[in-house]
């Protein structure tokens, strides 16, 4: 009789600023199927949820990071880290299962050591989206507004330092779908018209979804009696 795998596994891993080995939990790639995604990319699944378990805390620091974090940390930033986080660790492990409380726990605490330590913003950007998203899925709806209207502002940010490039199709489309989610209808427009217009972006999935989004947009605008603007009166 064949054995039923579990949805988790473990990985060790090393903390970047402390060195200490420790294991943390992963969802299996069989068990990350999932059953519907939003138009912000935030996914829903049957079992595990794998998004719960991408971010590492070391349970001996307090560290904590994902795999697209930086790759090390310089003696100037450990010493910020342990100046303003490590000092109030109390010493704990995330490495089993983890329910939802945990995950937003474990994203809170990646959000606040990648601010110490001046990460990426486009990491700060996702950690900020990841705790809009676990507020969408408990129905806390003014929380996750809250995060994605920061969220926002971080990826505008990461548009700002790198412009537009033939990858940054996914970024304009979702600071559109953001702007189209708090509120921000007329920015939305402009954000979906870029994706649309622009004839440097090939992008044809994120051209799709613009198109898709902005027929939303245009329903959301009508029933709200809102003039619609002219880019959007032609576009069929």
């Amino acid at each position: 009789m064949l054995s039923t795998l579990e949805p988790l596994y473990s990985i060790k891993v090393t903390c970047l600023n402390c060195e200490h080995e420790f294991m943390t939990s992963r969802v299996r790639p069989s068990f990350k199927k999932a059953v519907r995604t939003d138009a912000d990319f935030c996914a829903y699944y049957k079992n595990e949820n794998p998004d719960f378990y991408v971010v590492r805390v070391c349970p001996k620091c307090g560290f904590s990071s994902t795999e697209n974090s930086a790759l090390k940390l310089s003696d100037k930033q450990k010493a910020v880290f342990k100046e303003q986080i490590n000092v109030r660790w109390i010493e704990r492990d995330f490495g089993g299962q983890r329910e939802w409380e945990t995950a937003l726990e474990t994203y809170k605490l990646a959000l606040i050591c990648a601010q110490t330590i001046g990460d990426s913003e486009r990491i700060i950007a996702s950690f900020l989206q990841h705790i809009a998203w676990l507020y969408r899925y408990k129905g806390e709806h003014e929380q996750e507004q809250r995060f994605l209207k920061f969220c926002l502002e971080s990826y505008i940010q990461v548009y700002e330092k790198e412009g537009v490039g033939a990858n940054n199709a996914k970024l304009l489309y979702l600071i559109g779908e953001l702007n189209r989610r708090v509120g921000n209808y007329n920015e939305a427009v402009q954000w979906f018209s870029r994706v649309i217009n622009d004839k440097k972006i090939i992008d044809a999935a994120m051209i799709r979804a613009s198109r898709e989004q902005w027929s939303v947009l245009r329903e959301q605008m009508n029933a709200k009696q809102m003039e619609l603007p002219e880019e959007m009166k032609d576009l069929k």
